[in-house]
């Protein structure tokens, strides 16, 4: 079954650090572009960072961009985003996406509160 499946996830207070992870089952996420989204309560989904396939060239949202770190590693066929210096407003659910070919991880949740 193809599928990602995402951990990592959790309760954590401002300043702290999280590392989510997303594995691919069936899916071999070092030939595909991956992206982590994320979604708050009363928000749209958004594109928080994008890792290419070959290159590996990388894009953060402007938001996050020198806390969130995406990376890939081929051998484990997982990707990564480790986040740094949380704040209240990264709370949201974070979803592992392939755009091509649409393919979701299930979301895992980030709260950050005191």
């Amino acid at each position: 079954q193809v599928q990602l499946v995402e951990s990592g996830g959790g309760l954590v207070q401002p300043g702290g650090s999280l590392k989510l992870s997303c594995a691919g089952s069936g899916f071999p996420i070092n030939k595909y572009l991956m992206q982590w989204r994320r979604q708050a309560p009363g928000k749209e989904r958004e594109v928080v960072a994008s890792i290419s396939s070959a290159s590996g060239v990388i894009n953060y949202v402007p938001s996050v961009k020198g806390r969130f770190t995406i990376s890939r590693d081929n051998a484990e066929n997982t990707v990564y985003l480790e986040m740094k210096s949380l704040k209240s407003e990264d709370t949201a659910v974070y979803y592992c996406h392939a755009p091509t070919p649409n393919l979701w991880g299930q979301g895992t949740q980030v709260t950050v509160s005191s």
